[in-house]
């Protein structure tokens, strides 16, 4: 079990209180497995699949009851436990994730005295002689930390040019509870590893293995104050973003200074009119940040709930836009690897485009599937979903008959069942991302709808990477051309079969209308890889002359084929 450094100053849980909390856990996990198991394997196997499928929805919910009392109870790694779980939209059913939406990293907080100690060990200094003041009744109290407000020294305000910062401060004993929670997780991950309807859509042990890099990443201010400057400068030129500064001197591995910029919560819909700024102004220019985190630099915040956003009114920007996004809390953080980020651009693209096979296209090179997956009936799905829901609206959604979403929800949740998914390293923080973010979005704006977000974004991805852009063209129009060829082979396979079976087939008539068709198929080819080449050259030659000029003089080599092919021969 991986361990982290504990200082004897820290008022570490006894080991009884250690043990019972791990005990807790593991109970909790090993009964509700036993239930599901006994429900959902062996009760259809004996012919009572009606049970389990009336009894779903209440036993369900009532987990998700359970579950929602223990982690308000031992707070720690639970609470966020419950925050994933209640974003996973895509694969929990609502039963679920209803319960936990409301479960908030908001515990009681500890009282002044012990985070004074547990302060001034770190800084090393009594916090008398280190702030002007500090207030005792904190701000924030979450699950891992705490924050106060305080005042700095008349010095340190000059040098660093801040005078209200905000001290935060670790939970006394945080360590030894992350520890404790990270090794009951491993072990219900053990038992997870062994379920085979579970084993073979993810690897349990290795989300375990990543939700605790997270976790002790989360617990290490000195990290979190690395990865905030590292946001800051990614958006140094961008006037939609604000972060608040970090004071080196006053910052440890259990203690933060960071500039006060407590604004406006973002979802606060009464004071941001009170402000003179539209809740629905907000939501695209949210959407749209969040995306150049994700699919342009690589390094996102992975906790964008709306305790960690304010609207920040600031006359230094635009005209237009009077105000700043200020992101705060940087300890949970992701990182998109460049082959990850360019299968999500793919994936962007497809679903601004509609184009549901481009979408399963994308999804394998993100490396959701597996490489063995049978893709089709995803694909036709993606087609489906695409035809119905595509470029509705949230408020157009609620108008939809519910029968019908439950229908193709069904037919939808089969198809994803059957498939074998894997979640490539740090999809989970990508998918809580994204989740956070449309609910954020979706309560500034009932009538938000994403795709008024993704299309222009996806537009600028296609512009700025116009080269790519002419090779994926390029490339489907071959996929099409290589169709319409294979079709005369397939036609002159099918001509062996029966000329091999017990039925003669000699028909001069026939022969020439195969020849004819293969004259056809070659001639449709080459037309399409000609128009293909034409439109790439002419949509690029606007930006670059040279590239869009030999592009169209390409062109005109298929041409050239198609109509020596389609000549009538004797």
């Amino acid at each position: 079990m991986t361990s982290v450094r504990r200082d004897r100053a820290d008022p570490v849980p006894g080991a009884r209180d250690i043990r019972a909390r791990y005990r807790r856990i593991l109970r909790f996990a090993a009964w509700n497995l036993a239930v599901t198991w006994w429900f959902e394997l062996v009760l259809p196997r004996v012919g009572l699949r009606r049970i389990a499928e009336r009894t779903r929805t209440k036993r369900m919910r009532r987990f998700a009851q359970r579950f929602h009392v223990l982690a308000v109870e031992l707070g720690g790694l639970m609470i966020k436990v419950g925050q994933f779980m209640s974003s996973r939209l895509d694969v929990l059913p609502p039963e679920i994730t209803a319960e936990l939406e409301g479960l908030q990293d908001e515990v009681p907080p500890v009282p002044f005295p012990a985070i004074r100690a547990l302060a001034e060990a770190e800084l090393g200094a009594s916090l008398d002689a280190v702030f002007a003041s500090v207030q005792e009744t904190p701000i924030a109290a979450a699950s891992l930390g705490q924050a106060h407000r305080a005042q700095l020294l008349p010095g340190d305000a000059a040098d660093t040019g801040l005078d209200s910062v905000v001290l935060k401060v670790q939970r006394p004993g945080i360590d030894a509870i992350v520890d404790v929670d990270l090794a009951a997780l491993r072990k219900v991950g053990g038992w997870l590893s062994h379920v085979r309807i579970v084993s073979d859509r993810a690897d349990v042990p290795a989300l375990v293995k990543e939700f605790s890099q997270t976790s002790l990443e989360e617990i290490d201010y000195l990290n979190e104050a690395a990865n905030s400057e590292r946001f800051a400068a990614d958006f140094a030129d961008d006037d939609r973003v604000a972060v608040p500064g970090v004071v080196w001197e006053r910052t440890t591995r259990r203690v933060l200074t960071l500039e006060d910029v407590t604004a406006i919560k973002i979802t606060d819909s009464a004071a941001l009119l009170a402000a003179g700024i539209g809740p629905a102004l907000v939501a695209p220019v949210f959407a749209s940040v969040m995306f150049d985190q994700l699919f342009t630099n690589g390094f996102f915040h992975a906790d964008p709930h709306p305790g960690n956003i304010f609207i920040t009114p600031s006359a230094g920007s635009s005209a237009e836009r009077p105000w700043k996004l200020t992101f705060i809390d940087f300890g949970m953080m992701g990182e998109v690897p460049p082959k990850t980020r360019s299968g999500l651009r793919k994936l962007l693209i497809a679903a601004a485009s509609r184009d549901g096979k481009g979408l399963v296209t994308a999804i394998n090179d993100v490396g959701v599937l597996v490489p063995s997956a049978d893709t089709t009936e995803l694909e036709r799905a993606m087609t489906h979903l695409f035809a119905r829901f595509g470029g509705m609206g949230f408020a157009e959604l609620r108008d939809v008959d519910p029968r019908e979403f439950r229908d193709f929800g069904v037919e939808f949740g089969d198809v994803v069942r059957s498939l074998p998914f894997q979640l490539p390293e740090n999809f989970l923080l990508i998918i809580r991302a994204m989740s956070l973010t449309s609910g954020v979005c979706s309560s500034l704006d009932a009538r938000f709808n994403l795709w008024d977000s993704v299309e222009p974004y996806a537009a600028q991805l296609l512009r700025d990477e116009r080269g790519n852009v002419v090779q994926d063209v390029a490339q489907q129009a071959l996929d099409a051309a290589g169709v319409v060829l294979r079709l005369p082979k397939r036609l002159d396979g099918l001509v062996s079969r029966i000329e091999e079976s017990s039925l003669p087939v000699s028909n001069p008539r026939l022969e020439r209308q195969m020849a004819r068709l293969n004259r056809m198929a070659q001639r449709l080819a080459s037309v399409l890889i000609f128009g293909a080449l034409l439109i790439a050259g002419s949509a690029v030659r606007a930006d670059d002359t040279v590239l869009g000029s030999v592009l169209m003089a390409v062109s005109v080599v298929p041409l050239l084929h198609g109509l020596w092919v389609g000549r009538p021969r004797p």
